[in-house]
């Protein structure tokens, strides 16, 4: 992951999502010399709870923090992304020297509505991405919800309403900073059109709308074509996302309103460009994270066509600036010709008789010298030069 963060930053851009795959949980006895120390002490095992006997119930501890007994059970996580606390304390502490933004996404498949074994193990995974992403520093965890199953839509809404319920009041008696963003989903047999995330942000402290432009794009027909449907999307969700936009983006082939797939952004209907256009004219403060089979090279596809809008936008609005500049110029310098013109036609009427008589008596003379060949004299002299 520490090559991942450095890697974005070289190219230029700014933030990291990192994708918890599905985990393996694996269930020990403290070894002795872990006896008094913390998770967050522990080198050889990312330790995502503690389960303690208390009388003849078991609880499960989750603060990293808590001091390990001897007849504790601990469980472990092999993930695959990072070996210890430790490690995702350091990733933080890169992430922010190197101004990338991290987050992390649950695993795809998702179970929230069924109320089965399966449901409380993505609930797990769902609050150990918290905690992770909380001690990497993480702004947002991102989570699909699930099938709607073989129920009726009303009662896997409420399924998943309770349990996301369940899940933020864990997260907020833990202290955890990072937001839950319910992402929509592309496909109708899934749960998450945006008007039931945004139902369920009513109803939910701390959880927030994340769009996905590609599942949103399918799921609506093929919607997203120009720069006012995207912000007219963005206006749906900006009163549930305090200030700022968490968003994914890539190519989707679609039909009759489902997702077939996920395309490089090239390959599908949706274009980039017209978000571009959006975003040059509005320029909120937004989060475009690409889900590309072409993660990176579509990422940056993204930064150049976002650039290429802004510098075209740029250059058209100096050459309207500089336009305006010259016309105001021409019009003021009109302006002066014409007082100009009048002053000396008020001074023509109003000079004394005595001025206009020297007038024309130097005219005359004038006129001698110049019949007499002799050169006439000025007191004027020439221009100096300017040194090169």
């Amino acid at each position: 992951m520490k090559d991942g963060i450095e890697d974005i930053h070289n190219l230029g851009l700014n933030a990291m999502e990192v994708q918890m795959v599905r985990v393996n949980v694996f269930e020990r006895f403290p070894d002795e010399e872990e006896v008094g120390l913390t998770p967050l002490d522990i080198e050889s095992d990312l330790i995502m709870e503690i389960a303690r006997m208390k009388g003849k119930k078991e609880v499960r501890i989750t603060q990293p923090t808590e001091k390990i007994r001897d007849d504790d059970s601990l469980i472990t996580l092999a993930s695959g992304l990072v070996q210890n606390y430790i490690e995702l304390n350091e990733l933080g502490e890169m992430g922010r020297q190197m101004d990338v933004e991290l987050s992390m996404h649950t695993p795809y498949y998702m179970d929230l509505a069924s109320n089965s074994d399966l449901t409380e193990r993505c609930m797990d995974n769902i609050r150990w991405a918290g905690i992770m992403t909380d001690q990497m520093g993480g702004g947002i965890v991102v989570t699909h919800m699930g099938l709607y199953g073989d129920g009726d839509r009303k009662r896997a809404k409420k399924a998943i309403t309770n349990n996301i319920t369940d899940i933020m009041g864990w997260w907020e008696e833990k202290k955890l900073c990072p937001l839950l963003g319910l992402e929509t989903s592309g496909r109708q047999e899934v749960f998450g059109s945006l008007e039931e995330i945004l139902e369920i942000c009513d109803d939910v402290k701390g959880v927030v709308p994340v769009i996905n432009f590609a599942h949103v794009h399918a799921r609506e027909g093929g919607g997203l074509r120009e720069p006012q449907d995207f912000g007219a999307l963005l206006d749906r969700v900006k009163d549930y996302v305090d200030g700022h936009f968490y968003t994914h983006f890539s190519g989707v082939e679609h039909e009759g309103g489902n997702e077939k797939r996920i395309t490089p952004i090239k390959k599908g209907d949706l274009r980039f460009e017209p978000l571009a256009d959006f975003l040059v004219d509005e320029d909120p403060n937004i989060t475009v994270i690409s889900s590309s089979p072409l993660l990176e090279h579509d990422a940056m596809y993204m930064k150049v066509i976002y650039e290429r809008v802004l510098t075209k936008r740029v250059a058209k609005e100096l050459k309207n600036r500089k336009a305006n500049k010259a016309e105001k110029k021409s019009a003021i310098h009109d302006e002066e010709e014409e007082d100009l013109a009048e002053d000396l036609e008020l001074d023509e009427i109003d000079k004394p008789p005595k001025i206009k008589e020297r007038s024309r008596k130097e005219s005359t003379s004038d006129a001698k010298d110049a019949a007499s060949g002799q050169p006439k004299t000025s007191s004027s002299k020439p221009a100096a030069k300017k040194k090169k």
